[in-house]
């Protein structure tokens, strides 16, 4: 079983979702976890957690407010004194196709999705650097990789996130730092609940597991990517898609 006692991660989007299974599968597997979202949106989860045995605490963090991540991790290194993990997944989706795409739609997703995951990195690597040792696991998404109509914004910002890991891992291999990526599929979450059932059929129709997945299933990723099991692993991009694009 993956270890990560002693551990400190910090889980960005942590209130729902995809954001909320990593936070409970790294305290499951030891990790103290520091779960951000926006206000005291990832107080529920913590509550789990503690309910369930494992150590953590509620963040509250809006991702693209200036100086937000810098605070953030100084907070964690005040309190705990080290930083081992931390998991960029804060994202949002504000789909429209191109003709008809505000630029503040354009502006707000590249903001929370890819900017953000820059800020927080930046941020992150100064202490493990010291440490020399660190895990960053970027949180992606077959469109990135693929490309979808009516998401112009949300694939640049996901296509980017795999290109900014790569470059980054790159520079921090010598310090003991990895620096990857995981693509989920089609998952089960509030926002692609919001997709219209054709679509959604559609989707999951080019699966060739024959089902959506899970956020257990891209947490379960990223806990392994966080782990000493995945120490010679670097700049990659995992998918978690169910074969949906290969």
């Amino acid at each position: 079983m993956i270890d990560l006692a002693d551990r400190v991660a910090l889980v960005t989007g942590a209130s729902r979702g995809i954001g909320r299974a990593i936070a409970r599968q790294l305290a499951a597997r030891g990790a103290y976890v520091v779960a951000a979202a926006r206000e005291d949106n990832a107080r529920p989860v913590v509550d789990e957690i503690s309910g369930a045995g494992g150590r953590a605490e509620p963040l509250a963090l809006d991702v693209t407010a200036p100086a937000a991540a810098e605070e953030a991790v100084k907070g964690i290194m005040a309190r705990h004194g080290r930083l081992d993990v931390l998991v960029n997944n804060a994202g949002i989706a504000k789909d429209q196709l191109m003709l008809r795409m505000k630029r503040e739609d354009w502006d707000a997703v590249i903001a929370t999705n890819l900017t953000a995951a820059f800020a927080l990195t930046q941020a992150a690597l100064k202490p493990m650097i010291r440490q020399r040792r660190g895990r960053i696991v970027c949180i992606s998404s077959v469109v990135g990789q693929s490309g979808n109509a009516g998401q112009a914004n949300y694939a640049a910002s996901k296509a980017g996130l795999i290109g900014f890991a790569k470059s980054v891992a790159l520079e921090v291999a010598s310090r003991g730092i990895t620096v990857n990526v995981v693509a989920p599929g089609l998952i089960e979450t509030d926002m692609t609940r919001g997709i219209a059932d054709a679509a959604r059929e559609e989707w999951a129709s080019r699966i060739p597991l024959g089902r959506l997945g899970t956020p257990d299933d891209i947490a379960a990723a990223v806990c392994f990517l966080a782990s000493d099991e995945a120490s010679y692993i670097t700049g990659q991009v995992v998918a978690v898609n169910g074969g949906m694009y290969m």
